[in-house]
């Protein structure tokens, strides 16, 4: 490895680990807050919070890393321009391959990263993502009653609790269950606690009583108890079916769909797209950094041109990603439209290479870029 490719690879390396921080942080940032509610309604402790977040991790990692590169390209190369560098290196009788190596070698790295993380990491860690989501919503132990207010715990249930003591007892306990309309009811109690069981999660009150209105005759009924167990699985009548998304299937599983269980047939078509689009999204990587390359080391490098390049580039990225976009929702509608995710694949891929590795006439370019 020469001099060159290695102190242009050192700067693309050190751009990568920032962008990718930067990108990571801000996506981070503006995905977490989601979970608002969660925290507040559902009391998350700070550790399930970063613990679910992080999960999405290699999520927004497959997306990240080719903007990233072809940030981080487009800056360096961009920057060598404007110093003169890449003219003395022309002028020395680099290639365009030699030019273009660093940004190659770097491609290289990040589509063996992407590859990891679309055929293990994502599917793996969205698959735990969604179930302690899943796990966080229709499981009551997570709540946490506040003391001295009235906690919507669900739809139509509110409990108060006047105190909870550090052993998770809950003292002056009501509950207000409103779900039939037509025969309402309440339960008080002096103390109690909230347990979770295999059949979910209930709380056992102890010396209380339970108020039954009969909307029909405005009968009141009372039952008094020594102990009392309110089911809010049961009552709650189970949680709704959970498909496992697209995401959350590895690659076996995407590719064999006949043999695979609990798929949404409605959605078919996502599961098929997801596959192909985890096989191809990696070589976006390729294709953004040849355009990268493409816009900036194929012409002359003039500070003049140099702008409308980093213009062109830019452009042509953001028609790129938005287009692809487009074509996995019309594939996933249309399956047999499939093999244009692998064809927008290719052609950036294709004309980002003849554009970047054809000759010129390097002295008469060169001349013209001293001028």
């Amino acid at each position: 490895m020469s001099g060159f490719t290695r102190y242009i690879l050192r700067q693309l390396f050190v751009g990568m680990i920032l962008v990718s921080t930067g990108l990571t942080c801000i996506i981070w940032l503006s995905q977490s807050l989601r979970f608002v509610e969660m925290i507040v309604n559902r009391g998350l402790t700070a550790g399930t919070f970063l613990y679910l977040t992080m999960l999405l991790m290699p999520n927004f990692l497959s997306i990240i890393l080719p903007i990233a590169l072809f940030t981080v390209i487009v800056f360096v190369y961009a920057k060598m321009i404007s110093d003169r560098e890449l003219v003395v290196m022309r002028a020395a009788g680099l290639s365009q391959y030699a030019l273009a190596k660093p940004a190659l070698i770097m491609v290289a790295i990040v589509m063996t990263v992407s590859y990891s993380l679309n055929l293990y990491l994502l599917p793996e860690s969205y698959r735990m993502f969604r179930e302690l989501q899943w796990d966080i919503r229709y499981n009551y132990s997570h709540v946490l009653l506040k003391e001295g207010a009235f906690n919507q715990v669900a739809q139509g249930i509110t409990v108060y609790v006047r105190e909870r003591s550090a052993d998770g007892q809950l003292h002056g306990i009501l509950v207000h269950d409103q779900r039939k309309p037509e025969k309402p009811f309440t339960l008080m109690a002096e103390r109690g606690a909230m347990v979770d069981t295999e059949d979910g999660a209930r709380v056992v009150m102890y010396t209380g009583n339970r108020q039954e209105v009969d909307t029909s005759n405005n009968k009141l009924s009372i039952l008094y108890f020594d102990r009392y167990v309110f089911d809010l699985a049961g009552e709650r009548g189970g949680s709704p079916v959970r498909y496992r998304e697209p995401r959350e299937r590895g690659i076996y599983e995407l590719w064999h769909l006949d043999q695979a269980a609990g798929i949404n047939p409605i959605e078919r078509g996502k599961y098929v797209v997801e596959l192909h689009k985890r096989l191809a999204s990696p070589w976006v990587t390729l294709g953004l950094a040849l355009v990268g390359l493409a816009c900036l080391i194929s012409g002359s490098f003039s500070r003049r041109a140099q702008t409308q390049q980093v213009v062109l580039a830019v452009g042509i990225m953001v028609a790129l990603q938005g287009s692809a976009l487009g074509i996995e929702n019309v594939a996933a509608k249309r399956t047999e439209l499939v093999p244009l995710i692998y064809l927008h694949t290719a052609l950036p891929v294709v004309f980002g290479a003849l554009f970047t590795l054809r000759h010129f006439n390097f002295r008469r370019r060169t001349a013209e870029a001293a001028a």
